[in-house]
């Protein structure tokens, strides 16, 4: 099995070759991965590992992209806490999530990219960093990546497990292969009931399961100090606290030009003179593309990128990564992005730990648990839509009836905050798991 499933991933690799290419010259994407995700290393690993002869374990822990890096972010604060001499290797898969980590992790030790999955890729990073174990966010598996840690005997972790909505189907339906995966991973720590029952459906052994909650609700415990002087600049460009702010985070296709139609309803009301809308697309390579959609609604618009001191624009443009959490600071409402389109939704903590009233769309499907519990705690404005124009009147509606009652807003921000604060906990329980595997070794 492992052999076709090799030579199937090297002719797919082959197939997409073009493209990627075609990305790396045209966007400068992929290219400068490649080295590190073939095992060569770069950077830190080139030559060795630094994170050799130390009297701590050495703990690798892989985060995807950017939601799975800031949920690991509690999991390595902690880690680093209960073994500060031990060594933190994070990577992640996309640029984005290689930026996060950068900026706003600082326990990791040493931080890369994931390595393509290929044997001799794995062998060659297992071979630098040595770790004691491996830590996987939410449900990251690939064959020969586990096949080599149970050949080397490395305890594997899946932290924060979920299985979603639309993933669960389809894992049903290759069951024969998840089962395989799912024999290979030591434990799996889930987000939820309903996520346990469904790895122990796919074929996971229900003595390695359990459930520890949400990581993502610990984002923020124990964090370091706010960078005030980037937070000043934001404020500045977003024309202070005083000025009305409706933040859009995290935005796909099609849901900007739903966001700048709800907008100019909006602007037309009583109240909303000199207020201002922030948008803040999920993929950087689609700045400018948000960039034309902004100038082509006739709208003023400034770039986070290009403002100088003073700048203004209806509309900002944050085509920055790393800043969204220190925008939600400043918003006085927010809607979160992957939720007007069958996306999934994005996370809502981060607002919510800003105590900020928050809004989303139908879509909410990847965060079902937690956009229940927001909606319970009356702390969460859903809105449904049969069309854009009708997700677009409701959207105008929802901020007009909110930017009218500052006191109900505000209390509903608290509830969101008073949401996460209940919920709390994962983190320590996470870790007293992955203790009892390093100590048992």
């Amino acid at each position: 099995m492992r052999h076709l499933y090799s030579l199937l991933l090297t002719l797919l690799a082959a197939l997409l070759l073009p493209y990627f290419l075609w990305q790396g010259l045209r966007r400068g994407k992929y290219l400068g991965q490649w080295p590190a995700r073939l095992g060569w290393g770069g950077g830190e690993l080139d030559g060795g590992s630094p994170l050799e002869g130390e009297s701590g374990p050495v703990i690798w822990l892989h985060a995807v992209s950017v939601g799975e890096t800031l949920a690991a972010r509690p999991l390595c604060r902690a880690l680093k806490s209960r073994y500060p001499e031990g060594k933190i290797f994070l990577t992640t898969t996309t640029a984005t999530g290689q930026a996060v980590a950068q900026a706003q992790v600082p326990e990791a030790d040493m931080i890369g990219y994931y390595p393509f999955d290929w044997a001799f890729a794995v062998r060659r990073v297992l071979d630098r960093v040595k770790p004691e174990l491996v830590i996987l966010m939410e449900s990251e598996l690939w064959l020969n990546f586990l096949l080599e840690c149970r050949r080397r005997e490395i305890p594997v972790v899946v932290a924060n497990g979920r299985i979603s909505d639309r993933s669960f189907p389809r894992a049903r339906r290759v069951r024969f292969l998840v089962r395989r995966l799912y024999g290979l991973v030591t434990r799996f720590v889930m987000q939820s009931e309903v996520d346990a029952a469904r790895a122990v459906a796919l074929g996971a052994d229900p003595a390695r399961v359990v459930v520890a909650g949400n990581l993502k609700y610990d984002v923020g415990l124990g964090g370091g100090a706010v960078d005030e002087a980037r937070l000043a600049a934001l404020e500045s460009l977003c024309g202070g606290r005083a000025t009305p702010l409706i933040v859009a985070g995290s935005t796909h296709p099609g849901e900007e030009a739903i966001v700048l139609a709800a907008w100019q309803r909006l602007r037309v009301r009583e109240g909303m003179a000199g207020g201002r809308l922030l948008i803040a697309p999920r993929h950087p390579e689609r700045f400018n593309e948000v960039a034309e959609l902004i100038e082509a609604a006739g709208l003023t618009m400034v770039r986070r990128s290009q403002a100088a001191a003073g700048a203004a624009g209806e509309v900002i443009l944050l085509d920055s990564i790393g800043e969204l959490a220190l925008v939600y600071e400043l918003a006085t409402l927010v809607l979160v992005g992957g939720s007007l389109r069958p996306i999934g939704g994005h996370n809502i903590l981060e607002p919510a730990l800003a105590g900020r009233p928050i809004v989303v769309g139908p879509y909410m499907h990847n965060f079902r648990e937690m956009t229940a519990g927001f909606l319970r705690a009356d702390a969460l404005i859903q809105i449904g839509g049969e069309d854009d124009e009708v997700l677009t009147a409701r959207l105008a509606e929802v901020w007009a009836s909110l930017l009218a009652d500052p006191a109900a807003a505000a209390a509903m921000g608290e509830r969101a905050r008073q949401t996460v604060e209940a919920n709390r906990g994962a983190t320590a329980r996470t870790v007293a798991m992955i203790a009892a595997l390093i100590e048992a070794r």
